[in-house]
């Protein structure tokens, strides 16, 4: 086989992988059922809160793995966020249980051809890096046998009482303009800063802390800070993208202070499904950026002795 037939393949490997993910989100929407906020939507399920990690190395997945690990841990009732390869289990003294089938996960990383890296030498420009997806299985912890007690047992949820101030104390801690009034809730990129009416206006307060969380998700690509494209106006396909981002930013955040994520554009469905249809490689992106900016948030929250840990970008890789 030439190298070239061989990078054609891996090309053609990485696109379908793009269009499987994809596909897969559209078909969850096409059902009613958003993926960043599934897992807690079912009556009577009993799915545990918060994001998914790597059992052996502590890492939370990130980006894309997110949803496709809350759907597995949805469609199969597994107790735990926790998931291992099949040879972290092993090193564990621990072995995935037989029969049991594993979820793919994807890791995200860029290559530069040496056709390219050929140009970059001849021209004397910088040599231009393609993205691609490579994917893996891993198994939830409750597929695995013989795994110390440590590493099978599921996180508790936070205690109650503590959810809202800590939501308080974090928005806060961002530093970001947050102004409380009025009957809407909304970001001004231009003056950067957040509105959300009073939680006495919500009929279930707990939606105030989703909401505010939303926006503060959108004043988080500001180009003081990470830097989005926010300039789609209301309708177009920039302004969906950005939504469905800032809708993931604020499941991510919520799961990972104890709050129940919601669906609160709804209404957007249909131009999100516009959007990945146009572009299969849409829903990675967003969940890329999504988790950058939940990482930026939730670096503000307060440590235990009541200081804010350092903002900066986490480092989940997949395992």
């Amino acid at each position: 086989m030439s190298r070239y037939d061989r990078t054609s393949r891996a090309g053609s490997d990485r696109t379908n992988l793009y269009d499987e993910i994809t596909n897969k989100i559209i078909a969850e929407l096409e059902a009613g059922r958003v993926p960043w906020v599934q897992p807690w939507g079912r009556s009577g399920a009993k799915v545990p809160l918060g994001l998914p990690r790597n059992a052996s190395t502590g890492r939370s997945y990130s980006g894309i793995n997110i949803l496709l690990l809350w759907g597995a841990v949805v469609q199969h009732g597994f107790p735990g966020q926790g998931w291992l390869t099949f040879r972290q289990a092993l090193s564990f003294g621990g072995n995935v249980r037989k029969g049991e089938r594993g979820t793919t996960v994807v890791y995200a990383d860029r290559f530069v051809p040496e056709d390219e890296k050929k140009r970059a030498r001849e021209t004397g420009e910088e040599a231009q890096a393609i993205p691609f997806l490579k994917r893996f299985t891993v198994f939830n912890t409750a597929q695995c046998e013989g795994l110390p007690d440590d590493i099978a047992v599921t996180i508790p949820p936070p205690p109650p009482g503590v959810i809202e101030p800590m939501v308080e104390a974090l928005i806060k801690a961002t530093g970001i303009d947050f102004r409380i009034g009025g009957d809407k809730a909304f970001y001004v990129p231009a003056h950067d800063y957040v509105v959300v009416p009073p939680p006495q206006a919500y009929y279930e307060p707990i939606n105030w802390h989703r909401t505010a969380l939303h926006e503060i998700g959108h004043a988080s690509g500001h180009h003081s800070r990470l830097n989005r494209d926010l300039s789609g106006s209301f309708g177009s396909k920039k302004y969906a993208f950005e939504e469905m981002i800032a809708e993931q930013i604020s499941a991510f955040c919520c799961a990972s202070v104890g709050i129940v994520p919601t669906v609160r554009h709804a209404d957007y469905i249909g131009s999100w499904l516009d959007v990945m249809r146009e572009d299969s490689r849409a829903i990675v992106r967003a969940a890329s950026q999504a988790s950058r900016a939940a990482d930026w948030i939730l670096s503000f929250l307060p440590d235990a002795d009541g200081s804010a840990a350092e903002a900066g970008t986490i480092d989940r890789r997949a395992a």
